[in-house]
């Protein structure tokens, strides 16, 4: 008799359960989807930053190659005179 009683009300308390369940997962759902679109926004922002400092390294790297070579050049022309 007990039980009979019991049931209905069991089983109330695991239908509102599961409809917070159901809830709950919606909203991670939408969370995570947020955080996705978030990480994948940063990753543009990264390969960006990345390509504009490869740039700047390749350019400055250039302009320690052309001071290299006049250095180089200087060299030599101070050997030539000295030579003589």
């Amino acid at each position: 008799m007990l039980a009979a009683i019991q049931a209905p009300v069991i089983m109330m308390s695991q239908n509102r359960q599961a409809a917070r369940d159901r809830i709950d997962a919606a909203h991670d759902y939408e969370i995570n989807l947020k955080a996705e679109l978030e990480i994948g926004n940063l990753h543009e922002k990264f390969d960006e930053l990345r390509e504009q400092k490869w740039t700047e390294l390749v350019e400055m790297q250039q302009q320690q190659i052309r001071l290299l070579e006049k250095l180089v050049r200087e060299q030599i022309g101070c050997k030539m005179q000295v030579s003589r």
